[in-house]
């Protein structure tokens, strides 16, 4: 039951994250500042994701 609550949550961050990039469609590659500030976000939240999975398999039987 845990798990597919992870999993759940873990859908909707991937759903989330699919809608920003939607919605920026390109925006940010005309302003090279932004596009560093979004490319720096986009690895900490990665950087998050893959600890957050890493955890989770930590718990896994």
């Amino acid at each position: 039951m845990e798990g597919d609550r992870i999993a759940r949550a873990l859908a909707r961050i991937e759903a989330a994250s699919a809608r920003i990039e939607a919605a920026a469609g390109g925006c940010a590659a005309s302003d090279p500042h932004l596009q560093a500030r979004y490319d720096r976000l986009r690895r900490e939240a990665e950087s998050a994701l893959e600890e957050v999975d890493a955890l989770i398999e930590s718990f896994s039987p």
